[in-house]
Parts: C-alpha cells; sequence; structure tokens
C-alpha cells in the first residue's frame, strides 16, 4: 500500500542564486560542475515530436501513452496564470519505464501551456546528468529542469512524483523488479499524470 508518510526522499528540487535547495537527506556532489544550457544548445535538441520518431524501445507505449493524454482546462488555465518564460530540458531513454509515464504527460502540459520543452539523451549528455542526480549519486532519469526566459535554472524534477518514488525507496525495495514495476504502472494508470503536472507547476510557482 502507498504511503504518504515522509521519507526523505523528495521528488522536486529548486535552485535560487545558483544553490540548490535539496531535499533533507539528499547529498549533494559538490565536485560535479553543472554545465549550462544555452539558447543554442537548447534548439538543437530535439523536440518531443522529433524524440518521439526516434523512440526504439517501448515504441507502442511511448506512442499510446502520448496520444492518450489529455490536460484538463483547469489545469491549463493554471499554467498560464504562472509570469514568466519558461523552457523545459527533460532527459530521458526510450528504455526507461518512469520515462514513457511521465514525459509525454509534461509534453503536453507544455504544448497546452506555450512552453518550449526539447529532450537529451541522459547518456549523451553526462554534465546534465550528473549535475541531476538523485540523493546526489544515482544517474535516476527521467529528469525535468525547468529555465526562466533567460535560461536559468531555477528547479528540476525527477525521477518520479513524490508519493511513488517515497514508496519505491521504502517498501519497493523489499520487492523484486518485475513485482515492483507492476505496482509502479499501477499507481501511474490511476494517477494520469495528475502528480506529475501539479510538482512541475509547483517548481514554477515557486520561482515566479
Amino acid at each position: 500500500m502507498l504511503s504518504r508518510e515522509p521519507s526523505g526522499v523528495w521528488a522536486v528540487h529548486n535552485r535560487y542564486d545558483g544553490h540548490r535547495r535539496a531535499s533533507r537527506t539528499c547529498e549533494v556532489d559538490k565536485t560535479v560542475k553543472v554545465h549550462d544550457v544555452n539558447r543554442e544548445r537548447f534548439d538543437n535538441a530535439a523536440t518531443f515530436q522529433e524524440y518521439l520518431e526516434t523512440v526504439d524501445k517501448n515504441r507502442d507505449l511511448w506512442h499510446g501513452v502520448y496520444e492518450r493524454v489529455r490536460v484538463s482546462e483547469e489545469i491549463v488555465a493554471e499554467a498560464s496564470q504562472i509570469p514568466g518564460g519558461w523552457y523545459l530540458v527533460a532527459l530521458s531513454e526510450d528504455w526507461c519505464g518512469d520515462a514513457v509515464n511521465t514525459l509525454p504527460v509534461i509534453a503536453r502540459l507544455a504544448e497546452e501551456a506555450g512552453w518550449d520543452l526539447r529532450v537529451f539523451g541522459r547518456d549523451d549528455n553526462p554534465d546534465l546528468m550528473d549535475g541531476h542526480l538523485t540523493n546526489g549519486r544515482s544517474r535516476s532519469i527521467p529528469v525535468v529542469i525547468v529555465y526562466d526566459e533567460h535560461f536559468n535554472e531555477i528547479g528540476w524534477w525527477g525521477p518520479r512524483p513524490e508519493e511513488i518514488q517515497a514508496w519505491v525507496m521504502d517498501e519497493g525495495l523489499a520487492m523484486s523488479s518485475p513485482e515492483r514495476y507492476k505496482v509502479i504502472r499501477t499507481w501511474y494508470a490511476r494517477d494520469r499524470g495528475r502528480t506529475t503536472v501539479a510538482e512541475i507547476l509547483g517548481i514554477m510557482r515557486a520561482a515566479a
């Protein structure tokens, strides 16, 4: 059974004035240099639509989830009311089950809200990945990095919504990988992207 009890693992990370506001037990590797994403690097990355055309593993699932996702008018209105211009960078690989279940939702939100989302491969961009490690050590994906209109990083999200990530790091660790992922898939199906969207919007509201 999933619980909302605190586990010391948070899914949302905010940056202010270049400093990470980390979760309570997140050990940040201070030796990692976080490379910048500027306009040129951003524009050279794949849009989500372009990324969908390149996926090989889980191809039908990627396309199926994206085609089924709907963002409510209320959420779109809420997103549109957040001041500022926003750019989103997603770190992903096509084999990642969590990416399949969350990035199509975030892509739909970005489309409806008028934000620009680009997808970077985790393995091809180690500088970005190593600057956004789960618990300061794990290259877990997906990661979604949020930038303002000047390409200042204001926060990042990943690799899962807070509730299911807390469960994975607690009860889920005692399960085999197939059993654990069955619970995760069920959680995503029931949540329908609501928590993912809420957490992404929370990053923006905190910085707006």
